[in-house]
């Protein structure tokens, strides 16, 4: 019994002492972009937009030296955008006569369906991140705001 339970007991200490990966995981993620319009008069366009392609950022990068030429010339704007994405309509926050609470109600319920749809495919929602753009000057009657959905899943 004594032999037993000693090496229990030293196979419980081994394995706490020993690095495992057992526990370690590894994730893909994805970013969905809502982009809200808030132009007045229905004239702007609002979106969910979610990018259907993989990227390799590798092909994009260069490395800096000694001195300032990063040879980033050498990388053209066009390489770095992707054909395949989705996008689903979403409504201005402003109509002629204001803000229209019912076109945010409406793009809540999107965004919703949204979230909803993605965590029964296993993502799970890690951060949100939002801003507005406008330069807010003189009948300014611009600007978009931006909401970033960050999600991962286990591979």
């Amino acid at each position: 019994m004594k032999k037993t339970l000693i090496i229990a007991l030293g196979m419980v200490i081994s394995s706490l002492l020993t690095p495992s990966t057992a526990y370690s995981q590894t994730y893909e993620y994805k970013i969905i972009s809502s982009i809200e319009s808030i132009i007045p008069m229905g004239l702007g366009r609002s979106r969910l937009i979610e990018n259907s392609q993989v990227m390799d950022y590798t092909a994009l990068t260069t490395e800096r030296g000694a001195g300032n030429d990063t040879k980033m010339g050498s990388k053209k704007r066009s390489d770095a955008k992707i054909d395949n994405l989705k996008e689903t309509k979403m409504l201005n926050f402003f109509s002629g006569v204001g803000i229209n609470f019912r076109n945010i109600a409406s793009n809540d319920a999107l965004v919703t369906s949204m979230l909803n749809a993605k965590s029964n495919e296993g993502w799970e929602l890690i951060n949100i991140s939002s801003g507005v753009e406008s330069n807010a000057g003189k009948d300014d009657g611009q600007g978009v705001f931006i909401t970033r959905f960050f999600f991962r899943r286990a591979l």
